[in-house]
């Protein structure tokens, strides 16, 4: 073996160099991860984002106002919402929403870090809740027309949310 491909192949087995990722391209000919970035802590996305892709605020009031449609007269799901209008839940999804797919950042400038599960700690959650929630959002998603990407993203994240919502298995 000559000296070139003795060095040649001991950087293939220590994987990449310095400033040379896996792929063996060079740093400038690889491109950059699609993540909407922020301008600052709670500030508005920074390029594209899918928020913005999928039609920006308007396409997230229609989800969260006909997802809540059907919340108002689910006998499971409606007493877990204090309020006697559903409008301040509705506000704040529709605001966790927006931030979380790349919108402005209002949730978190209003209500601090998102904690989900901690949030949702204090109402039962079980695979029944879940699934009520799951076939409501569902309904709310089938309204918005989206492309069938932009429609599996959201649908896999509301899934993957729900799932991990649920705090006990007791009926």
């Amino acid at each position: 073996m000559t000296d070139d491909t003795a060095s040649a192949a001991s950087a293939e087995r220590s994987g990449p160099t310095s400033g040379a990722p896996a792929s063996g391209l060079p740093v400038s000919a690889v491109p950059p991860a699609s993540v909407p970035l922020r301008g600052s802590e709670h500030g508005s996305a920074l390029g594209a984002s899918f928020y913005t892709t999928v039609g920006g605020r308007p396409t997230f009031e229609k989800l969260v106002h006909e997802f809540y449609r059907g919340v108002a007269d689910d006998p499971v799901l409606r007493p877990m919402y204090p309020e006697a209008d559903l409008g301040p839940a509705e506000e704040r999804l529709l605001l966790f929403l927006e931030q979380y797919w790349g919108g402005p950042g209002t949730y978190s400038e209003q209500r601090g870090h998102p904690r989900l599960r901690m949030r949702h700690a204090g109402f039962k959650i079980n695979p029944d809740a879940r699934d009520r929630w799951l076939a409501h959002m569902r309904t709310a998603v089938d309204t918005l027309d989206l492309p069938p990407l932009a429609e599996e993203t959201l649908w896999d994240y509301l899934q993957r949310a729900a799932f991990a919502m649920v705090n006990t298995f007791e009926e």
